[in-house]
This record gives structure tokens, C-alpha cells and sequence, in this order.
């Protein structure tokens, strides 16, 4: 029924769990949720968040200020979206590494109005300076500012209004304890099931109005790392196999066929994850070996190694970070079919 499909060369890695700023901008935006009833997953975080807000809104006061920590393309953009939605105010939105100046970090919360939320992506990477100015933002809605310089200068402090101040990060541990001490509401974002995944696969293909069947939409969820980013990245991605190599109709076996010409396994790995750990195995042992050792045998900066590759592994339980370096377990032996006797590869 089907072709033979040539070995692509992909730019991107189709597994990222970064957001890819060439995709177009309105169709990614469309597919996120708008409404907490429509939030798929999270369950424990979105019941409590549901009844801060409820609260708030009662009290008809501003929620307290929320920190969202994970890995990255779990929702917690949407999430903060979602939540200044339901609390009936606007969201400005920035990034730690975007505001620079003390005077950016000012001129965005004086124009802040009454119980509005500002959204900090990347929160963790704020200057000590900016987080200064944060701290009485934070707890008394006020910004202390120095007029003049030398003996003549003087601090004023100027109200601001009271505000939700919402911060995202994938580091949560890089904090300092002052900003994270801050917060009030600390939520955290965990890795999606492949049935909450399967969910929102289908939620997402109806809006780009795909058709795709339950077990299309489950095949694809279970190679998507427990990401709702990287489930609608393969959807797109699906849907094209299924347009040239089938009826348009994404199914079980379109979605199996198409999974692995992009060298996705059943349990979402790719070919550098494979080789990363084939490298480890066959190389040294199973390990442990250091992590720059490691970076020059496959060609992938150790940074690259350790932010990107490691996490997921780690998850799963293919990979051990040990004092020593690392170590590949007996699942990742498994996993590729190589024989694991007493740790040893044979």
C-alpha cells in the first residue's frame, strides 16, 4: 500500500520540546485552550487553581502572584493565558532575559491596570538588579525609584496597582529563595499520560480540522514524551504522510508508518536520543562516562546534551547521572536489544 520513504534531513529535532518560532504563530495560538474547563491534564494543579481563583473573585481581590515550573511544552503560556481569562483581566506578557533595564521592568507595571496579570517567561533568567525592583512590587504594589545621583539623589516610592505576577520556568531550583519566597500559589506542571495526550491530539486535529481515528490519535500520543507541544508538532507532521500517503484520514497504521520515517519509537525516541545511549553502551561499558567525553563521541554540545537529550531520558529510566558520569540502565538495554548480563554488554 505503501512507499518506500527516503531518509530525511531534518533541521529541526521533530521532538523538541521548544518552541519552533517558524511555525506559524496563529495556527500554534488557535490550539490552545482559552478556558480552564478545556485545559486537558493537570488535574491536581487546575483543581486548586480553581478554587484560588474562585476566591479571588469573590474577595474581589487579585490572585496571588503564581510561579508555574516544569518541563518545557506542558502549558504553562496557556496556562497563564487561562488564568487571566478567568479572572476577567488583560495578561502582558514578556521574558526574564527580555527586560534588560530597571526602567523596562517600571514602565511595564505602571501600566498595569487593577488585578491585570503580568506573565514572566524564562523567569529564573532575571537579573539580580530587575529582581530588586520585583521584591516591593511583589509585596506592597509600590516601586522604589532613585531620583538624581551623589549626595543629592533620593528614593521616592511610587504606588503601583496591585497586580498578578505569573512565572514560568523549567528550572525552578535556579530561583533565589528571596523571589521564589514570593510567590503564593507554586504549581507543578507533570508530564502528560498518553491518554490525556490521545485527548488533546483529537482536540487539535479537530481545529485544524483533521480527521484522525482514537487509535491514530493514541499512536501518536504515545510517542510524544508525555509533551502536548511535541503531540501537535507530530500531528502536523502526521497529517502529511496521511494526505500523500493515504486519504487524508489519519489511522493506527498511517500514524506508525509515518512515526517511524521520522525515526520516532514507540516510546517517542529519536535517532540521537538511540545513538546517545548506543554510544554509552557499545563505547564504554554502559558507563559511567563523563558528560564532555560523551559530547565529543556524538558530536552534540554537552550543554545541548544535558538540557535537551538528558531529561527525558532520565524520566524514563534509560539514563543515571551518577557523581562519576553517566550510566546507561538495564531498560535502555533493553529497549535497543542489546544483551545486559551483570551489567556488562556482551
Amino acid at each position: 500500500m505503501m512507499d518506500e520513504v527516503n531518509e530525511f534531513d531534518f533541521e529541526n529535532r521533530i521532538v523538541s520540546t521548544e518552541y519552533d518560532g517558524n511555525q506559524d504563530y496563529e495556527v500554534e495560538n488557535s490550539l490552545r485552550p482559552k478556558a480552564l474547563v478545556d485545559y486537558i491534564g493537570q488535574e491536581k494543579a487546575k483543581s486548586n487553581l480553581k478554587i484560588y481563583i474562585e476566591s479571588a473573585k469573590k474577595r474581589g481581590e487579585a490572585l496571588d502572584h503564581v510561579l508555574l515550573y516544569g518541563p518545557p511544552g506542558l502549558g504553562k503560556t496557556t496556562l497563564a493565558g487561562i488564568i487571566a481569562a478567568e479572572m476577567g483581566v488583560n495578561i502582558r506578557t514578556t521574558s526574564g532575559p527580555a527586560i534588560e533595564k530597571q526602567g523596562d521592568l517600571a514602565a511595564i507595571l505602571t501600566n498595569l491596570g487593577e488585578g491585570d496579570v503580568l506573565f514572566i517567561d524564562e523567569v529564573h533568567r532575571l537579573s539580580k538588579a530587575i529582581e530588586e525592583i520585583l521584591y516591593p512590587a511583589m509585596e506592597d504594589y509600590s516601586l522604589d525609584i532613585i531620583i538624581g545621583k551623589g549626595p543629592s539623589a533620593r528614593s521616592i516610592r511610587l504606588p503601583i496597582p496591585k497586580f498578578t505576577l505569573i512565572g514560568a520556568t523549567t528550572r525552578a531550583g535556579q530561583l533565589t529563595t528571596p523571589l521564589r519566597d514570593r510567590f503564593g500559589v507554586l504549581l507543578k506542571l507533570e508530564l502528560y499520560t498518553p491518554e490525556e495526550l490521545s485527548s488533546i491530539v483529537k482536540r487539535s486535529a479537530g481545529i485544524l480540522g483533521i480527521e484522525i481515528t482514537d487509535e491514530g490519535a493514541l499512536g501518536i500520543a504515545t510517542r510524544s514524551r508525555g509533551t502536548p507541544r511535541i503531540a501537535n508538532r507530530l500531528l502536523k507532521r502526521v497529517r502529511d504522510f496521511a494526505l500523500v500517503k493515504g486519504d487524508g484520514t489519519i489511522t493506527s497504521e498511517i500514524a506508525k508508518y509515518a512515526l517511524e520515517a521520522l525515526e520516532i519509537d514507540e516510546l517517542g525516541l529519536d535517532n540521537t536520543d538511540r545513538r546517545m545511549l548506543e554510544a554509552i553502551i557499545k563505547f564504554y561499558g554502559g558507563g559511567p562516562v563523563g558528560l564532555d567525553t560523551l559530547s565529543a563521541t556524538i558530536g552534540e554540545e554537552a550543554i545541548t546534551i544535558e538540557d535537551v537529550y538528558e531529561p527525558y531520558l532520565m524520566q524514563i529510566g534509560f539514563l543515571a547521572r551518577t557523581p562519576r558520569g553517566r550510566c546507561a540502565t538495564k531498560l535502555a538495554y533493553d529497549h535497543l536489544g542489546i544483551p545486559f548480563i551483570n551489567g556488562v554488554n556482551v
